[in-house]
């Protein structure tokens, strides 16, 4: 469902005004019917979005791709996304049936970012994400103008529910499950990324059957992750953050904790490849959210997590180029009530919307 409007910068940066649309797609039952659910609910879009420069990569790097020249990355992920999660293989199976895609099509939908990887794209860093018992917030920021493609999931299988984020066909970015558990994530650059499961899928597949911080760590820690990131875990009693390169795994815990997009774990800030100018900025925004998370009350509700991920520099702003990440969602996980509450596009100027299980 289509709601609401807003001003939107063109690819190239020039001002537009466009409808602001935010799918909301309701999908149960088995893997391949959930999948084909939501590829027909956002058919056209998925076709325009992947017609665009190749789902806008060709917009961000500095050679062109093709879905046919990727086809040999493409191949290689869908074999590990298989056999590590054969369930999410069949829903993307479905997503590309319902959407009238190709598989390779749908499946790189799944890997944008790791096409994109982190030496070809000078990143500045995306993401702010605070977790405190019960709760998960964040900011969400994302090169190539992908405000026109969010959507909320509400995904069932059984007894199991989820809300989850997704942009531009994602089956997973982040969400919160019915039985009270609520996972976002950061950017981190490290490490060899590699054909493996998007960490976008990994959090899926953690809200399909994980129900605690603790089973959450131990399915995290199953998986061959495609590429370095962190994870942030809240249940009604704990959270945790979990730093990913490649096959090791560093988990802190605390009652409070936020995150941004340099490594914390003592042991990996030494392979922290992130280039000084974002490093900068992750610092900044790092000490902004603990300090606006300590004045944070107990008891806050969704508008008051909203004015602390609106304020600068946790939020940012967008200079008109596609290829710097800026702000185009904040989403607050309330894990207690199983809801997802979302500001779409710059959190200052949009209004909340809510979703509930």
């Amino acid at each position: 469902m289509a709601r609401g409007a807003r001003p939107a910068p063109g690819h190239g940066g020039r001002a537009v005004t466009r409808p602001f649309a935010v799918a909301h797609v309701v999908a149960h039952g088995e893997s391949y019917d959930i999948g084909f659910a939501h590829g027909t609910a956002v058919k056209e879009r998925l076709r325009a979005f992947l017609d665009d420069g190749a789902a806008r990569l060709n917009h961000l790097l500095p050679t062109g791709v093709s879905v046919a020249g990727l086809s040999g990355d493409i191949a290689a992920h869908r074999a590990e996304i298989t056999r590590s999660t054969p369930r999410l293989a069949d829903e993307l199976a479905g997503l590309a049936a319902g959407a009238g895609l190709t598989l390779d099509e749908a499946t790189l939908l799944q890997l944008r970012r790791e096409i994109m990887g982190y030496r070809r794209i000078p990143t500045r860093g995306d993401c702010t994400t605070y977790a405190r018992p019960g709760v998960v917030a964040q900011t969400v920021d994302l090169n190539g103008n992908l405000d026109d493609q969010i959507a909320v999931l509400e995904v069932g299988r059984g007894d199991r529910r989820a809300l989850v984020l997704s942009f531009a066909g994602l089956l997973g970015y982040l969400g919160v499950n019915s039985d009270g558990l609520a996972v976002g994530l950061n950017l981190v650059l490290g490490g060899r990324w590699r054909p493996g499961v998007p960490p976008y899928l990994a959090i899926r597949h953690v809200l399909d059957t994980a129900t605690s911080v603790g089973s959450a760590l131990a399915a995290l820690r199953s998986l061959p992750f495609a590429s370095s990131r962190t994870i942030v875990l809240a249940d009604a009693a704990e959270t945790a953050c979990v730093e990913v390169i490649g096959d090791e795994y560093r988990v802190m815990t605390a009652r409070e904790s936020v995150h941004t997009n340099h490594f914390l774990a003592p042991d990996f800030t030494s392979r922290d490849e992130l280039n000084v100018f974002a490093r900068n900025s992750s610092l900044r925004r790092l000490r902004t959210a603990e300090s606006s998370l300590r004045a944070l009350p107990a008891d806050a509700d969704a508008e008051a997590h909203f004015a602390v991920l609106s304020q600068s520099p946790i939020s940012v702003a967008d200079d008109g180029d596609i290829r710097r990440e800026r702000t185009v969602a904040a989403v607050v996980l309330d894990a207690k009530n199983g809801a997802l509450h979302l500001r779409p596009g710059d959190p200052r100027l949009s209004r909340t919307r809510s979703f509930a299980l």
